[in-house]
Order: C-alpha cells, then sequence, then structure tokens
C-alpha cells in the first residue's frame, strides 16, 4: 500500500532581484494507499495514523501509503537561480518524486533533507512521497546484514514489531514496555521550498566559550552559505547584543559555492554577564543577539537568537576512602545535585504534541522542584519548542542519541546515514544551555557486557567491534569536533573514565564505584533502604503503578474495569507488572476487600499509585541523603532521575504524569522529596536516624522538630525540638539519631504498630522544608487506624479554588480528585494529622466551584477495607 502527497505550490511577489523567498508546505495533502483503495486527506505535519484515526480507520501497517500535494507556480519562479525543496523531518523510507521525476530518497527520521529542484519545477506541480512499510524496510535489511544483530524481536508482552534496530526512527515506535506498537509513517516535521538568487543562508550556530585564562566569554559562530552567484561576494557581518554592549564588525568574502563563514566574537569585559542557571539554583539570564549579514549589491540578511552563558564540567576523579571516581556535573563551577526524571515521547503521533502540552508538562517537572530531565535514547530528538522551554525554565537536558537497548548495524549506508543525523542534530540544539551532556546509547554497553542476548564468546569479538565503531569512532569524533562545550558519554548506565580505560566497555557497566547506574528491583522490599546501590549517579529507577480511572476510562469500557480484564493484560506491556505491584502492595498494605467490582478495580488503582509513590520516596531519599558521605567505600551520590516523568498512552507505567498531564501521587511525592531542603527519616539497627538534605547554595540556619502521633488521636503524643543548628549549602548531615524504643518509650503509650513519627525543618517559626514522615511498621500491622470521615467546602479565590478540608481522625495517603477537571492540587497523597488542612487546586483550564463539587472524591487508605 502507497501513501501519496499531492500539493500545490506559489512563489508570489518575488522578483528576480529579491534574496530569497520561501514557501511553507504545512497543511492539507491527499494520502493514497498504493493500490488506490484508500484514499483520504492528511495534514503535514502529521502522519497516516493520525489521518486514519482522525476518520475512524485503522489498518495494519504493513503497506505502502502516498502523499500527495499539488500546487501551482507562477511563471517567475523560473528566474531564480535555485530552488530546494526542504523537509525537517520525513518519518521514514520514502521515494520522493516531483512531477513524476524522482528527486530523492529519504531513509532516516532524524536527518534534514534538502533536494535541489530548480530543473524540475513547472507552473503546475505534483509532488509524491512513496513511502515503504517501515516494518517490511527493517525486515529486509535485517534479512540483507551479513549476521544477526540483536534483539530480533521484542518480548511478546510488548505486542510489537522486529528488527527496529535496523531503521532510524523512533526506536519505541515498534513498542515498548510502556507504550504501544505504532510504526508511522508520514511528514513529521516542516516541508518548505525555498528559492533564491546570488547566495543563500543555509543555517548559522553559536557557542558561548569561556576562557578561563583572560577570564572572559566569547562566542564562536559559523554560518553556512549557499553562492550561486558566478562572482565572489563580498559584504560585512555586524554582530551586536545590545545589553552586554557588545558589537562588533567583520568583512567577508564567499567565493561561489557552499562556503562556511566562522566568527570569533569577544564580549565586552566590562559588562558583568549573568550566567544562565538550573532551576532552583538561580536566574535562566539570556542575551538578545542579532547577526546582519550586508552584502554586495544592496542585500542582507539577518537573523535573532537568543545567548544562554553558562559552563558545565562532568567531574571524575578520585574520592578519598573509596574505590572508583566521583561523577557528578559542575554547572559554572558548581557542583549540582541532578534531581529529576527521564522523558519519553509525549505521543505516539508527534503531530498531536503541541505547545501548551510542553509547556504543561515541562512545568510541571519544574512545579515538583525537578532540575533534571533525561531524553532518553528510544524516543526522538524533541522539537525545538521543548528545549525552547527548558532554557527558559532551567531545566537541565541530558540527551541522548537515538539508539537504545539493542545492538546496531555498522554497514556504509547505516554508518553514512548515522554521521548525517548526529551532525545536524548537534548543529541543530547545542546552542540550547539546558542540554548539559550527550550520551550516546541507552543500556547498550550494559547490553553487550552482560550479554543480554547470549551472543556466543567465540562471537562476541563482532559486536564489541560494531559498537566501537558506531559510538566512539563515528558518534564520539563527530561530537567532540561540533560542540567543544559540554561533555560526551558513550553509554547510560557507564562507568565513564573506567569504560574508556577498558577499550570502551566495562566488565560490569554497573559497577557503583563509577559513572552512573540504572537499578530495578520489583521483589525486594522496596521500604528496605539497604537494597538499592549507593552509586555514584542513579539515571533510571522506578515503579510501576496504573494511571487513575478518569484516564482509563476515556479509553475503555465496563467490561474493561477490572484488574485481570483482556483490557488490563493488553495495555500492560512489562512481563508480569500487574503482579509485581500487587507483591509489592502486599508488603505493607491489604489488598481491596469490596465485593463490588468496579469498586475493587478503583481501590487497587489507588493502591498502586499509594506503593509506586512510597516505594521511590524512600528510594529517593537515600540517594539524596547519600551525597555527603562514603560508607563502607560507597556514595557521594549526586544525581538521581527516575524513570519515568510522562506517558505516551492510557496504561499501567513508571511515570509520575499520566497521559495528558495528569499528576499521579508519585508526582505530588517528588514535590516534597525534591524540595531544596528535606529532613530525611530512615531506621537501622532500631535506631531512627534523621539527615537535613539542601540543595541550597547558601547555608542555612533552622531547628528539626519531631512528633510522634498515634493513628488514634489528632493531637501529637510527644514532641521535640533540636537546638538552632547551620545546614551547609550543598550537603547532607545527620540531625537526629534516637533509639526506636527509647523514642517510643518517652512518648508514653506508644508502640511501633499504634505510632507514626513526623518531621520537618522551620526557622523564624517558618516551615523551610515539607513535613516528612516515617511508618513504624507496616499500615497493614497497625493498631488504632480508624476509617476516617474527611469533608470539603470549595471556594474560589480568583483563578484558584481552596478546599477547606477537615477530618475526624488521623488518616493516611489523603487522595483528592476532580476526575478529568484538568489542574493540579498544592498537595496530594498526604498524611493528615491535623483536624483541618487547606489545600488550594490550580485549574489548566477554566472550572467553577459547582463543577468542582460534583466531581470531587476524597479517598484514605482505610476507605479502601
Amino acid at each position: 500500500m502507497r501513501l501519496r502527497l499531492l500539493l500545490l505550490l506559489a512563489l508570489c511577489g518575488a522578483g528576480p532581484t529579491a534574496l530569497g523567498r520561501s514557501l511553507s508546505l504545512r497543511g492539507s495533502w491527499r494520502i493514497r494507499s498504493g493500490n488506490g483503495s484508500l484514499e483520504l486527506p492528511g495534514r503535514v505535519p502529521g502522519c497516516v495514523h493520525s489521518a486514519l484515526l482522525q476518520r475512524g480507520l485503522i489498518q495494519i501497517f504493513l503497506r505502502i501509503y502516498k502523499y500527495n500535494n499539488m500546487k501551482s507556480i507562477p511563471e517567475m519562479v523560473f528566474k531564480w537561480q535555485k530552488v530546494n525543496l526542504i523537509f525537517e523531518g520525513v518519518d521514514t523510507v520514502a521515494k520522493v518524486l516531483l512531477n513524476s521525476v524522482p528527486i530523492g530518497k529519504t531513509g532516516n527520521m532524524f536527518k534534514r533533507y534538502s533536494f535541489d529542484i530548480t530543473s524540475v519545477v513547472g507552473e503546475v506541480n505534483s509532488l509524491e512521497l512513496c513511502f515503504q512499510s517501515p516494518v517490511l524496510y527493517a525486515a529486509q535489511r535485517s534479512k540483507a546484514h551479513g549476521y544477526s544483530v540483536p534483539p530480533d524481536c521484542p518480548p511478546l508482552v510488548q505486542k510489537g514489531q522486529c528488527h527496529v534496530n535496523f531503521i532510524r526512527k523512533e526506536q519505541s515506535s515498534f513498542s515498548w514496555d510502556w507504550g504501544p506498537s505504532f510504526p508511522t509513517q508520514g511528514i513529521w516535521k516542516d516541508v518548505r521550498i525555498e528559492a533564491y538568487n546570488i547566495c543563500h543562508l543555509n543555517y548559522f550556530m553559536f557557542s558561548p566559550i569561556y576562557d578561563n585564562h583572560t577570564q572572559g566569554w566569547n562566542l564562536e559562530i559559523e554560518s553556512s552559505f549557499d553562492v550561486v552567484s558566478s562572482k565572489p561576494i563580498s559584504g560585512q557581518v555586524i554582530v551586536a547584543i545590545p545589553k552586554l554592549q557588545t558589537q562588533q564588525t567583520y568583512s567577508i568574502e564567499l567565493q561561489p559555492g557552499e562556503r562556511i563563514v566562522e566568527l570569533f566574537v569577544k564580549i565586552n569585559k566590562n559588562v558583568t554577564v549573568e550566567t544562565w542557571w538550573p532551576h532552583g539554583h538561580g536566574n535562566q539570564t539570556g542575551y538578545n543577539m542579532t547577526i546582519l549579514f550586508k552584502l554586495d549589491g544592496g542585500l542582507s540578511i539577518e537573523k535573532s537568537a537568543k545567548v544562554y552563558f553558562r559552563t558545565v564540567e562532568l567531574i571524575e576523579e578520585p574520592i578519598e576512602g573509596s574505590r572508583g571516581l566521583s561523577f557528578y556535573f559542575k554547572i559554572n563551577g558548581l557542583p549540582i545535585f541532578l534531581k529529576g526524571s527521564n522523558w519519553i515521547p509525549a505521543d505516539s503521533f508527534q503531530d498531536r504534541v503541541t505547545s501548551d502540552l510542553l509547556r504543561l508538562l515541562l512545568q510541571s517537572a519544574v512545579d515538583a522542584n525537578m532540575n533534571t530531565l533525561r531524553v532518553w535514547g528510544g524516543g526522538i530528538y524533541e522539537q525545538d519548542e521543548f528545549y525552547r522551554l527548558c532554557d527558559e525554565l532551567g531545566i537541565m537536558v541530558w540527551q541522548d542519541f537515538m539508539f537504545a537497548c539493542a545492538l546496531y548495524p555498522t554497514d556504509r549506508d547505516f554508518m553514512n546515514s548515522v554521521r548525517a543525523e548526529v551532525a545536524h542534530q548537534i548543529r541543530r540544539l547545542k546552542y540550547h544551555p539546558s542540554i548539559i551532556v550527550w550520551g550516546g546509547n541507552n543500556e547498550n554497553e550494559a547490553a553487550l557486557m552482560m550479554n543480554w542476548y547470549n551472543i556466543p564468546a567465540s562471537e562476541l569479538h563482532t559486536y564489541i567491534k560494531d559498537y566501537v565503531i558506531l559510538y566512539v569512532k563515528n558518534i564520539r569524533k563527530i561530537v567532540l569536533a561540533e560542540d567543544k562545550t559540554r561533555p560526551f558519554i558513550i553509554s547510560s548506565p557507564t562507568n565513564g573514565a573506567e569504560s574508556i580505560k577498558e577499550g570502551w566497555l566495562s566488565v560490569n557497566p554497573y559497577d557503583n564505584n563509577f559513572g552512573d547506574v540504572h537499578f530495578y528491583d520489583y521483589i525486594s522490599d522496596c521500604w528496605n533502604w539497604k537494597v538499592f546501590p549507593k552509586a555514584r549517579f542513579v539515571s533510571e529507577y522506578g515503579y510501576q503503578s496504573w494511571p487513575s480511572f478518569s484516564t482509563l476510562e476515556k479509553v475503555s469500557s465496563e467490561e474493561d474495569w477490572s484488574y485481570n480484564s483482556k483490557f488490563s493484560l493488553h495495555r500492560q506491556h512489562h512481563a508480569d507488572g500487574n503482579n509485581e505491584m500487587l507483591l509489592q502492595i502486599g508488603f505493607h498494605f491489604k489488598l481491596p476487600e469490596s465485593t463490588d467490582t468496579l469498586q475493587t478495580f478503583k481501590d487497587t488503582i489507588y493502591l498502586t499509585q499509594v506503593m509506586q509513590a512510597q516505594c521511590v520516596k524512600i528510594e529517593t531519599e537515600f540517594y539524596r541523603r547519600s551525597r555527603s558521605e562514603i560508607v563502607d567505600g560507597q556514595g557521594y551520590t549526586m544525581g538521581a532521575l527516575y524513570w519515568q516523568l510522562n506517558d505516551i498512552w492510557q496504561a499501567p507505567s513508571w511515570a509520575s504524569l499520566e497521559y495528558g498531564g495528569k499528576w499521579k501521587m508519585l508526582h505530588y511525592f517528588a514535590r516534597h522529596f525534591f524540595a531544596p531542603l528535606l529532613p530525611v527519616g530512615f531506621e537501622d539497627q532500631d535506631v531512627f536516624f534523621i539527615y537535613g538534605v539542601s540543595d541550597l547554595r547558601s547555608d542555612c540556619k533552622a531547628k528539626l522538630t519531631v512528633r510522634v502521633h498515634t493513628w488514634r488521636s489528632l493531637e501529637p503524643l510527644c514532641s521535640s525540638e533540636t537546638e538552632h543548628f547551620v545546614l551547609k549549602a550543598g550537603e547532607a548531615v545527620l540531625l537526629y539519631k534516637e533509639s526506636v524504643p527509647v523514642l517510643l518509650e518517652n512518648c508514653g503509650n506508644c508502640t511501633r504498630q499504634s505510632c507514626v513519627v513526623s518531621f520537618y525543618l522551620s526557622a523564624d517559626s517558618q516551615l523551610v522544608s515539607p513535613t516528612n514522615y516515617h511508618f513504624l511498621s507496616s499500615l497493614s500491622e497497625s493498631v488504632g487506624l480508624h476509617k476516617a470521615h474527611i469533608t470539603a467546602v470549595i471556594s474560589q479565590q480568583g483563578d484558584t479554588f481552596a478546599f477547606d478540608l477537615e477530618t475526624s481522625t488521623v488518616a493516611p495517603f489523603v487522595w483528592l480528585d476532580v476526575g478529568s477537571i484538568p489542574g493540579r492540587f498544592s498537595d496530594n497523597g498526604f498524611l493528615m494529622t491535623e483536624k483541618t488542612r487547606t489545600v488550594l487546586f490550580y485549574p489548566w483550564k477554566p472550572t467553577s466551584k459547582s463543577e468542582l463539587e460534583q466531581s470531587f472524591r476524597v479517598t484514605s487508605l482505610t476507605d479502601i477495607y
């Protein structure tokens, strides 16, 4: 089956003396199957799936499709010296024909394509893209390869397609353990015609560089021109950054052909340059820059951009008292603990990912006190708006190249495509200050060295050779040549400098004493912090949960609403995932007891979110309190990025944000466990410890309050305060230590089962941290925990709504829900130990008090028993 697009082109008002014109081909196209049995309208940017879904159609995508578009072009177009057809992104394998004349092919979703159509374009033009099925193409490339490159297919539970490593497209589009198999086809980014005389600016890029010798900032600017004039072109370049009182003029001469102009701009040292800082550490200051090219014949080209100044260093150095090396990042010379999550594509169909959706998801990350997102290597290089928002919001980006959980071929065609992809993406993205590190791949060093694919020892050298060719001799070489402003690591997880020392592949890529680690354990009790690795940096970890019923309800029917329904099993793409969630719940909670099937399903969903939130909380707090200490040779943890931030569809996953952006309980917990100041409590051998963790840039004077409550009473059984102390900037230190039996004895009539501990930091009678808590026993063993009767009075305060809550007794994991009304609460999933509490609701779209009252539901742990 073929896909065909038809477009009518017009280059109006463009006289022969003009420098150039650009015509967007966005909008309506025609999509046609190869055998002509189906024809329908489509949008560009877009994909076949979106077009079919919009009309209630969906088909198996082992087919060929054509995209067609027709436009008329006035006669004056023939007076242009050069006409190019530009595709910013084609997904993926297609032949491009203009007026039935083949003008090129595409084969990489992540490349920019430019085709010279000067001799082909006419008055009336038919532009056609004939797509090949990505599934069949990948299978054909695999079959034609001289040897197997594993894995051939994903696990059966993922219900996916095979050989995705043989095609340069979004790897997760063939399925993943958190998402569906939708091998999309289409023109997924902008397409346009560019016509010009004399010369054309293809691109310009820049990099701010700090000179340690002169202690000043410089700007390296590179511009690429296509000079179609038969004679050299002279002129001037004027670079201006007004707020930095910097303006410099350069003379240039462009010879005919493709030419590169490199400029070196010294920033005025008499003006203070404000640097870009990650969220929580300073401002995200940027400066407006203009570049004006004034060329012979009165021709001029002007470009503008925002310039940010910041430095980044990856520090790998010996640590006293520990084997191995550190692994942490310095921004502008300051060591920063990276706290955040991992980003996956926000939708299976990228045309549905709007600027509003990106802002919602990224703002939610910032609102949860995150400063870092890792753009995972099995998805896509995100759209420009994503990185612009990260710059604006202060979100550091760990940017993988798009290789994940697989070995890859290194034949000539594949490598040529990869080299072009990598060079293009670096040039497109490197001016963003938010990107602090390039990563070669996701888990491929581990896959090879831990032998995930059972490769015979006698054949291992072939795959090691391919690995080094791809990531070291090609990708790394290009990165080092194109970008000197940020580090590059080969893989994640990796042992970093140690992996390099061992020949780019370490015997044990999960060594806690080097680099970063990924850690997953669904069988051990997550409340036992001793199962977690005291590693240098943890870039993946997490637990699954189900999204809320209001999210699932949109894509399901009544027969689906049970934990073991066909729907529930179909949407679960992680092997034994549903059972693993129940196992983890069973360690500390009772399973639902309702005889109502629907209520049991809703209660189970609630418990999966309670479990996930509590597990990730305990694990993250362990990593945060390990930043300043070495215990048994391990520690100095300087990063915690849980898996994963967002969802690609409505299904069980590791995400803290549901599809569409609704906050799970985990995301509310993240707002606390990623707080700049945090007291962290834990037990070891019947002793209760509290650490104070600071991400602040300055010391903080505070005191710690510890309270013990019984489950039966809203009044604290006992309370104690420390003397004021100074919590040093960027450290985690012990603040409190007490034997649990002594703590309980001092509080009178209290046992592990009947009491719970809460604690917080304060200064000048004001809280400077979240109130944290520590359970002294499993809640399934609690004594005196009664069913709470919680009421809410809702009032409107401008654009915000206040929920004044009142409870009859202590209530754990209080969950406020307003169904499908978009928005978030100021807090949720909390332990309510006081009779009244006010929680704010921030709507993302206009709503009303009456609508909220109709949708509002409150649940606490005892409601499900």
